[in-house]
């Protein structure tokens, strides 16, 4: 895909096309220099699609601040645990 920005596509999309690039990865088919423009390729997306996440979470915990209760954050790794 051309180098767009990044800031003007659609979170959901980014991160459709940084699953492509791993599933194209795991395959394995591709050659050495292939591999390392979808690797490069993809730590930009999934830079981007960090970014976008940290972003809307400091944004639920000023909405959450705002309505006057105490803003709790769970690591995401504790609320896998607490599912199984």
């Amino acid at each position: 895909m051309n180098e767009e920005n990044l800031e003007k596509r659609d979170f959901d999309e980014v991160l459709k096309e940084l699953e492509e690039i791993v599933s194209t990865l795991e395959r394995g088919n591709l050659s050495l220099e292939e591999s390392l423009k979808k690797f490069e390729r993809g730590i930009k997306l999934s830079t981007h699609c960090l970014k976008k996440l940290n972003e809307a979470e400091k944004k639920i915990e000023t909405l959450i601040e705002k309505a006057g209760r105490e803003s709790i954050v769970i690591p995401y790794q504790e609320e896998e645990k607490k599912g199984e």
